[in-house]
């Protein structure tokens, strides 16, 4: 069992990406006892680099995450790698201050004050034969986080729905080789039209597999009449689903995103929820969030839930005295 078990600590980070390094960054700084689970799937993993972070333009994700846990234990932070199966609460103290019981795969349990969830999203693809083993790569998602690297390649967008025509219009600024593949989504003729003046080719065939070369690129996209279409690289809006595995018993709220595209835990100013002493940051409270916005929501969860602990400290310190003042 962890050593950490031992003790109830300060707060407890489910998740150690960009947001909850950073949140833990801030509570270690603040001198409070606190630990990193990681369970070691970040969402960027099959990217090359971090883009859109100022001073960190390019960096590989696992050295940016590796410098970020360094700088956590730097500060006295604990980062632990594990799979958390169960995040509930447990009694609250004797001056009704929030507990919670994180346990762990291997057994051990983790005893906190309070917790912020950072667990992050899983993208899920269009199931086309062919797109998952370019994800990351030939197949991108975000113009911001990928654009500049696929600038003025022949560039497919796979329809998934009403979000793939603003998709579209993003990824035109990027290239002038643009194809647009309806795969059975509605295509309005004012939209058929701004696609034109912008010179985006539309193909309504449906779709029948992406196909690649020899040395594993991109070739194109094949239609089921059996013609292909000459792509080297595929945007597609991925559906975001919020990790919650092992959270069910905080019953955290959670919200669905507008046409089916997935689902986020529902958190209002700095990731607070409506269960006491529970907060959550990142991609998993907003799937939107680049790696620099992850990591100032996590670093802005982090200072409010150390100030929710400097206000509980000091009420059970007065409740403290007051009591003695009485018994004396």
């Amino acid at each position: 069992m962890h050593a950490a078990t031992e003790a109830t600590l300060d707060a407890v980070v489910i998740g150690g990406g960009a947001a909850g390094l950073n949140g833990a960054l801030m509570l270690a700084r603040s001198r409070r006892s606190v630990v990193v689970i990681d369970g070691g799937t970040p969402r960027n993993a099959p990217a090359d680099g971090v883009h859109g972070l100022l001073g960190q333009e390019g960096v590989p994700p696992a050295e940016l995450l590796r410098r970020g846990r360094e700088e956590v234990r730097g500060y006295g932070g604990e980062v632990i790698a594990g799979e958390v199966i169960s995040a509930a609460p447990a009694a609250p103290s004797a001056e009704g201050d929030p507990r919670f019981t994180v346990t762990l795969a291997d057994g051990s349990a983790l005893r906190a004050r309070r917790l912020l969830v950072a667990t992050g999203l899983r993208d899920v693809l269009p199931d086309v034969p062919g797109l998952a083993r370019h994800w990351g790569h030939g197949v991108v998602h975000c113009p911001y986080c990928h654009g500049w690297e696929v600038r003025d390649e022949p560039i497919g967008i796979l329809a998934v729905g009403p979000a793939s025509v603003h998709h579209a219009l993003l990824f035109r600024q990027l290239t002038d080789d643009l194809v647009y593949f309806t795969r059975g989504t509605v295509l309005d003729e004012e939209t058929r039209a701004r696609f034109a003046a912008r010179a985006i080719r539309v193909v309504d065939t449906p779709v029948a597999a992406v196909e690649s070369t020899g040395d594993g690129r991109i070739e194109g996209v094949r239609l089921s009449d059996g013609r292909i279409v000459a792509r080297r690289v595929i945007a597609v809006a991925t559906g975001m689903w919020a990790r919650t595995e092992g959270l069910a018993g905080l019953e955290l709220p959670m919200e669905d995103l507008p046409g089916g595209m997935g689902r986020h835990f529902a958190t209002g100013m700095a990731g607070v929820t409506p269960v006491r002493g529970v907060w959550v940051a990142g991609n998993a409270a907003d799937p939107s969030a680049q790696v620099g916005a992850s990591a100032a929501a996590g670093a802005l969860s982090g200072a409010h839930i150390n100030a929710d602990l400097a206000t509980a400290d000091s009420d059970a310190a007065l409740a403290a005295a007051v009591s003695a003042a009485v018994v004396g």
